[in-house]
């Protein structure tokens, strides 16, 4: 009779350590209803409505404000493995100068590409140093002189 709750105690600790194991999925920002953006139609919205029917966008361009991004964005991560995207969609509205809607576009993940940023290093000025010119670089340089 007493090695069966010590089993059932085994049993138990097994099942809560393979539930902790689980991914989580994490979603981050904000794409509004397809109802919604199905309301969107170019030339007869300005911001102001747009504002209105999809709320405030994800971003706003860089260096022109009449582009906004709605972004969302889903990610998977299991225990202390780097977060890994599955899912991110984003919804581009662009505005003429009367601050009318220009065109709505969609981008799935498909859509995305991957780039490879340069690992090219700009060189410095100065010497490089083995560790032992670091270690006893300093010796001899300091006085206890008081003038």
């Amino acid at each position: 009779m007493g090695i069966m709750p010590d089993r059932r105690f085994a049993a138990l600790c097994v099942i809560f350590a393979l539930s902790a194991c689980e991914a989580r999925i994490d979603t981050h920002g904000f794409m509004p209803n397809p109802e919604l953006i199905a309301r969107i139609e170019p030339g007869v919205q300005d911001k102001f409505d747009v504002t209105e029917i999809l709320g405030s966008p994800s971003s706003v361009g860089s260096f022109d404000d009449s582009t906004w991004y709605y972004v969302t964005q889903q990610s998977q991560s299991f225990a202390f493995f780097k977060p890994e995207i599955i899912d991110q969609r984003v919804l581009v509205v662009r505005f003429d100068e009367a601050e009318r809607v220009a065109s709505l576009n969609r981008y799935e993940m498909a859509d995305g590409r991957i780039i490879d940023p340069v690992a090219r290093q700009t060189p410095t000025a100065g010497n490089e140093l083995t560790l032992l010119q670091q270690l006893f670089g300093n010796i001899g340089r300091f006085s206890n002189r008081q003038q």
